[in-house]
């Protein structure tokens, strides 16, 4: 069986915790910040996980069991 290559956009849009959780980042934070406000700029700054239904389909992307 030949080795599973790991999704590069994938590699770099998320990463693994110690307890073995995906962590990710939130949308809406690059560009066309003016018109945001300054709360939901700083809510969006805060890293989330992964929620429970997709975590197994960016494991499989990311290489993992």
């Amino acid at each position: 069986m030949p080795k599973i290559k790991t999704n590069a956009g994938t590699k770099k849009r998320f990463a693994l915790t110690g307890s073995g959780k995906i962590k990710r980042k939130h949308a809406f934070k690059s560009h066309i910040l003016t018109k945001k406000t300054t709360k939901q700029k700083r809510n969006l700054t805060h890293s989330g996980v992964v929620s429970s239904c997709d975590e197994k389909s960016v494991k499989k992307l990311l290489g993992l069991k």
